[in-house]
């Protein structure tokens, strides 16, 4: 059993079942990390313009196309559209914003960033009287907008994230493109079995962030140690000539059916990243890697849980 390298969205088209992620990726340091990953082999790239680096990433692939090192068909390209343009006729101005910063002519793929919505003048992320900036921007409306940007040809497709299994089901009865993806935080610590499975069952592939964890955040109260500095997991990494981090990027992409967005600036993380494919883990390993989960999540925004599209009020 080979591990898969790309999966085949409900619109045909190939996803790479590892991308690099860009959060958190600081300007200086991100551009040489895109260049670095083409190098490598990656064809897939997680975006953002909450993530304020896209000039960054998008110069960096543009230059490996214009010196032939691949084309920009086989460059599958993601961006999201943050909680301030919830409204309908937001989506596509922010979407051409969002394609002059990467300098490209279309997006791969453009999701909604969180179901939930933020006053249009309000700061990108309240950290006071934050209820004062909630938004009643209907996430169906929304999904309107970015039917929209589809049909004007300014991404190839369109899908959601951070979305639970009632608010994608929303979604698709009022869809009259379905989404693609919807992509959530997924490890270990946190498998999403029941989404995962909910999603497949209606076509739709879970693209999973911080598959790694949050390493700098290990220790601290009400954060998941993440799994790959459990000691069992790193001699299962050796047992197979591997590190800890590769064995849980194979597990998540070959035993639950993710794709991966692991995100890193250094060159070295970034190729060991990517050398996930020439390996299968045991039954046992399996076992032991489906045991970890707790249902922690690092990203739970929960200074939003009142608002009344956020979406993990329910189990899943």
């Amino acid at each position: 059993m080979s591990v898969p390298r790309f999966v085949r969205l409900n619109n045909g088209v190939n996803l790479p079942t590892i991308g690099l992620g860009t959060y958190k990726s600081p300007k200086g340091q991100v551009e040489e990390a895109v260049k670095a990953a083409i190098d490598i082999g990656y064809r897939h790239f997680d975006c953002a313009w909450f993530y304020g680096n896209e000039t960054e990433v998008g110069s960096a692939i543009r230059e490996k196309i214009d010196t032939g090192v691949v084309k920009r068909e086989e460059i599958f390209v993601t961006s999201k559209l943050w909680n301030n343009f919830h409204a309908r006729d937001a989506v596509v101005p922010k979407l051409k914003e969002t394609l002059i910063s990467l300098g490209l002519e279309y997006l791969d793929l453009y999701l909604i960033h969180w179901p939930f919505g933020i006053k249009q003048d309000g700061p990108p992320m309240p950290s006071e009287n934050i209820e004062s900036f909630f938004s009643n921007d209907d996430y169906v409306d929304t999904w309107k907008g970015m039917e929209e940007a589809q049909k004007l040809g300014l991404t190839k497709s369109i899908g959601l994230s951070n979305f639970n299994s009632e608010q994608v089901e929303r979604i698709l009865k009022n869809a009259t493109i379905k989404p693609v993806v919807n992509q959530v935080e997924c490890n270990p610590n946190l498998t999403q079995k029941k989404l995962i499975l909910f999603c497949k069952e209606r076509d739709i592939v879970v693209v999973g962030f911080t598959p790694l964890g949050r390493v700098e955040f290990a220790g601290q109260p009400g954060f998941p140690d993440p799994t790959i500095l459990d000691p069992k997991v790193i001699a299962m990494g050796k047992k197979y000539n591997k590190t800890a981090a590769q064995v849980v990027l194979n597990y998540l992409v070959n035993n639950l059916g993710v794709v991966v967005i692991p995100k890193s600036a250094t060159p070295s993380r970034i190729k060991e990243n990517f050398e996930i494919y020439d390996f299968v883990l045991d039954a046992e390993d399996v076992t032991y890697l489906d045991s970890r989960n707790n249902g922690q999540r690092v990203a739970g925004l929960t200074s939003y849980k009142t608002h009344k599209y956020y979406p993990f009020n329910i189990d899943f």
